[in-house]
């Protein structure tokens, strides 16, 4: 890893000619989908500077991300704010054995709302504070991107049913992994069936657009009653209730679990509509986002708790599907 982590923060020194930026060694930070780096500008602030892994989404993809990210600021919507080059391009590329894409986005203050497996350390207030802040925020993006004419060339992952339960899901074959106990194979295939029947009747008119698609804990940062949204690298287009699953679904263990839940339908609803009937689905997007866990982790055999990691997500996936009525 070391000889990864050097290369890496190789082409990422190489990369920093792109911009007008003093000479540095940029700090790596997070290395999984993107190596993120900590760099600083002229002016002395930080900025991060992220490194593509090299196929996981199209120049174009790139591109699009970048434009949706500049939109909700511009907006007045708390994200990441792309820095351009100095020839104005949003996004550069990084020559060697495998083309690479790395682009320079601002600097956002504040603390991770929490991290997956360790229960909330907030109190009632700022709990409710928090998820009433982050429904909102996540209504008034909704709301930008369908006020929002994409250019001509937008392009985004879709996550519909071929995207959660085709032949090749973005997250991954969930039902298919070696590494499944047989009954964990079996049970998920035939879930995966009985998933795509649900999605296929669901209402031709529920909510549907651009949405963020990864606002778990992590990606939600909170400072002085501010809250920020981060890390768009799988924004695309999809169900609406797949944001609002996706910010509930770690938070199904929590004794506080209502509160969290109440409070982020109520500040959705404080800028956009979010009605009883559609908000009935939400145990079958609670479960199609369950799903997606396995796939991402059946992908990578490479982590150490790999098969305690599977079996633990199976198990929830068991008690959604109860939920849900599968």
């Amino acid at each position: 890893m070391d000889a990864v982590i050097e290369a890496l923060t190789g082409r990422a020194t190489e990369a920093l000619s792109h911009w007008n930026l003093p000479a540095q060694v940029p700090e790596l930070l997070k290395y999984r989908e993107n190596a993120v780096f900590k760099v600083r500008l002229e002016s002395g602030e930080p900025a991060a500077l992220r490194l593509h892994r090299p196929g996981y989404h199209s120049e174009a993809g790139l591109r699009s991300e970048l434009a949706f990210m500049k939109v909700l600021g511009d907006q007045g919507l708390d994200v990441p704010k792309p820095i351009a080059t100095k020839t104005g391009a949003l996004l550069a590329p990084v020559a060697g054995e495998e083309m690479q894409f790395v682009d320079l986005i601002g600097w956002v203050d504040g603390r991770q709302v929490g991290e997956s497996g360790k229960p909330l350390d907030h109190s009632d207030t700022e709990v409710a504070g928090i998820y009433r802040k982050i429904g909102e925020a996540m209504a008034r993006l909704h709301a930008i991107a369908d006020r929002w004419q994409a250019p001509a060339g937008f392009t985004r992952p879709s996550w519909d049913a071929a995207g959660l339960g085709g032949d090749q899901p973005l997250w991954g074959r969930f039902w298919d992994s070696p590494d499944l106990a047989k009954q964990d194979r079996e049970f998920l295939t035939d879930l995966r069936q009985r998933l795509q029947g649900r999605m296929e009747a669901l209402p031709p008119d529920l909510d549907y657009g651009l949405i963020h698609a990864d606002l778990v804990r992590e990606n939600v940062l909170v400072d002085n009653g501010r809250i920020a949204l981060i890390d768009f690298d799988d924004c695309g287009y999809g169900w609406r209730l797949f944001d609002v699953a996706t910010a509930l679904l770690r938070n199904r263990r929590e004794p506080r679990y209502p509160l969290i839940t109440s409070s982020l339908i109520e500040g959705y609803r404080s800028h956009r509509a979010l009605d009883e009937a559609t908000l009935a689905h939400l145990p079958f997007f609670l479960l199609l986002r369950g799903v997606t866990y396995i796939g991402w982790a059946a992908e990578r055999p490479e982590l150490p708790d790999h098969e305690a990691r599977l079996a633990r997500y199976t198990a929830e996936v068991r008690d959604l599907a109860r939920e849900a009525g599968l």
